[in-house]
């Protein structure tokens, strides 16, 4: 039978407040961006991993307008509100068990079975949780064209999570940026500033390795390595740049025994080149993952490790294959011969490689979970034609061809026309949205099952990026930018572009990490 849930309306009756010179009615905090209560660090954390506490029904303000249209907005605003489909938020289905106890579960250790219909909560949890993680790569990543420090990283890695508000991840640290040179040719994915004088000419920043601290580390039961990369937000034209071409991956310099396994060339590039003229790009990005997450197992040694990618669009695809290139490379692998779990979590990911790519990292005990939109073009492609959904025998034929591609790992397939929040004709873009992802995440419960937010996530967030949320909530599109586009007044009373600290490369060891792993150096 399917789980039941207290009826507790995402809606609530209304406090009215007077506000003499208004001519507009706010909705619900939990529906517009704006500011929630901060909690401490440990509330945030236990409140993630599933630690119980005692549901609320929160009751939001609606601010009466002193005019003479306003009871009638009000009311229209209110009928709008109850012929919505009814959707509700459930504090009380929190998970039982703790994270501490079921990790390697969650982390895919026996593929899901059992967790994803009826949807797990500890597993919904650490969903959002990984996908908020990969989020903070579009959030904190600079896109505007006009300003010097595009194509970089906004904030610095050592107040990384704090910068972004993101309370509940303060119990990782960001230990190290990943980089990427922008002379692969994927322009949709690279963004290079108008201005002459930039921070660098041919790097991009692609993400981050981030491991969590002790008190974190207590809570997850395990020391966690998160490596998340940076996807594609707005555009989804980098399908297009991709040559759709399969090559060996053996050709790229990871040491796969099997030419057969290929995956596309596009992204294998992206992963392997380098420009040693560039300071951020003389090394790989593979090179920079691959020495970082060896200097943390050193670092961690004799602890219980875990390592998780995540990412999103083309950031869900190079999750897998550096994921992959861990397990190749027997990274994982300690001295006693025990091996490290590794897990990706991806999202709206397109397909990597061939069947022979799927079946070798399975053989290497690599778990995959990757979450979909069942309307998002991005994870039919690249394998329009020959791929894991045709006939096996088609797939025998069109096995050595450069264009047949397999999704690899097990497929949470999720459906925004269930939501009744979500505008139900999505365009391309919407339907692909991460924050998108994660609202419809924290409603499902399994097939079949009534949408219910498990957590009440801010509704507003699905918007920061796009047009999905229903008019009636008041929510502007793309409403997430920076104030007067990052212009502050200088001491002079002119308006500048402010300057920020210098971006840190590469550490001194990362020669001395790739020895270890055989890899040569400059």
């Amino acid at each position: 039978m399917p789980p039941t849930f207290p009826h507790l309306h995402y809606f609530h009756e209304s406090n009215f407040c007077s506000v003499s010179s208004m001519a507009a009615i706010s909705l619900s905090h939990t529906l517009l961006p704006f500011p929630t209560p901060r909690h401490t660090h440990l509330q945030s954390i236990t409140h993630q991993l599933g630690v119980p506490k005692v549901a609320t029904k929160t009751t939001p303000t609606i601010c009466k307008v002193l005019s003479k249209t306003s009871d009638s907005l009000s009311a229209v605003i209110t009928d709008l509100v109850e012929e919505d489909e009814e959707a509700y938020t459930s504090t009380s289905q929190l998970p039982e068990r703790q994270l501490a106890d079921a990790w390697r579960e969650i982390h895919g250790q026996d593929d899901w079975v059992g967790l994803l219909d009826p949807m797990d909560p500890l597993l919904r949890s650490e969903l959002i949780r990984y996908g908020d993680m990969a989020q903070a790569c579009y959030d904190a990543f600079d896109f505007d064209p006009f300003s010097k420090y595009c194509g970089s990283c906004r904030f610095m890695r050592h107040d990384f999570f704090d910068s972004l508000g993101m309370t509940s991840h303060q119990g990782y640290d960001v230990s190290r940026y990943i980089f990427a040179t922008s002379n692969i040719n994927l322009p949709n994915f690279f963004k290079k500033s108008r201005w002459p004088k930039v921070w660098s000419k041919n790097a991009n920043w692609i993400g981050y390795v981030a491991v969590s601290n002790d008190e974190t580390t207590r809570l997850l039961g395990r020391r966690d390595i998160t490596i998340a990369w940076r996807g594609t937000v707005t555009r989804l034209e980098w399908i297009a740049d991709l040559m759709d071409f399969l090559k060996p991956i053996s050709s790229n310099k990871i040491p796969c025994p099997d030419p057969t396994v290929k995956a596309e060339s596009g992204f294998l590039d992206l992963y392997t080149d380098k420009d040693e003229a560039c300071r951020f790009c003389k090394f790989s990005a593979r090179e920079q993952i691959l020495s970082e997450v060896k200097r943390l197992l050193d670092v961690y040694a004799g602890e219980e490790v875990s390592i998780t990618f995540t990412g999103h669009s083309l950031g869900a695809a190079l999750a897998v294959l550096s994921a992959y290139d861990i397990v190749e490379t027997g990274l994982n692998v300690l001295p006693d011969g025990s091996a490290v779990p590794v897990c990706v979590f991806s999202f709206a990911g397109p397909r990597v490689g061939n069947v022979r790519f799927k079946e070798r990292l399975e053989t290497l005990g690599l778990k995959v979970l990757r979450v979909v939109n069942i309307h998002d073009v991005v994870p039919k492609s690249p394998g329009l034609f020959f791929n894991e959904q045709v006939p096996p025998m088609v797939m025998k034929w069109a096995e050595g061809l450069p264009w047949s591609y397999s999704h690899v790992g097990v497929e949470l397939g999720l459906d925004h026309k269930n939501s009744p929040f979500l505008k139900q004709n999505a365009d391309p873009v919407s339907a692909h949205n991460l924050e998108a992802h994660l609202h419809l995440l924290d409603g499902y419960h399994g097939k079949g099952h009534r949408f219910v937010l498990a957590s009440g996530r801010d509704l507003a967030l699905v918007n920061k990026a796009c047009d999905f949320l229903k008019d009636h909530y008041l929510v502007p599109p793309y409403w997430r930018q920076d104030e007067n586009k990052g212009m502050v007044r200088s001491r002079d009373g002119r308006w500048v572009q402010p300057e920020r600290p210098k971006l840190e490369d590469h550490s001194s060891d990362v020669h001395h990490h790739l020895n270890q792993l055989g890899l040569p150096s400059l």
